[in-house]
């Protein structure tokens, strides 16, 4: 998949996630097998191992146009704006490392799982 933008991907990806959400409302929607559940769980433990850098990426990108005086604040308050960005992204940059950590563990608990008649 090439997206031509940032929020195009971004937008993308949360499309994905929210048909993932519809195929897995019910226990039986979207799996069949332990397997199923395996490589859905890797799944979603390489995309949260990949957000970091995307969230780090978007806070340089904000720094940098903060350094270039190309920021402005419709409320006036640039600073307080800026800070709650930096402070959120930082926060869940964080949050996604702990979110891959986790998976990661549920990945490796699913490994020897399999599906009994």
């Amino acid at each position: 998949m090439t997206e031509k933008t940032a929020p195009a991907a971004a937008d993308t990806a949360s499309e994905a996630i929210r048909a993932l959400n519809h195929l897995t409302r019910s226990p039986r929607d979207g799996f069949e097998y332990p397997g199923d559940a395996y490589s859905t769980v890797a799944a979603l433990s390489e995309m949260a191992a990949r957000l970091p850098q995307a969230i780090e990426q978007i806070a340089a990108f904000m720094k940098d146009l903060e350094a270039g005086g190309h920021l402005r604040s419709d409320k006036g308050t640039l600073a307080d704006d800026l800070q709650a960005v930096h402070d959120g992204l930082t926060v869940a940059a964080g949050a996604a490392q702990t979110l891959h950590g986790a998976l990661d563990r549920a990945h490796q608990g699913l490994g020897p799982i399999a599906y009994q008649e």
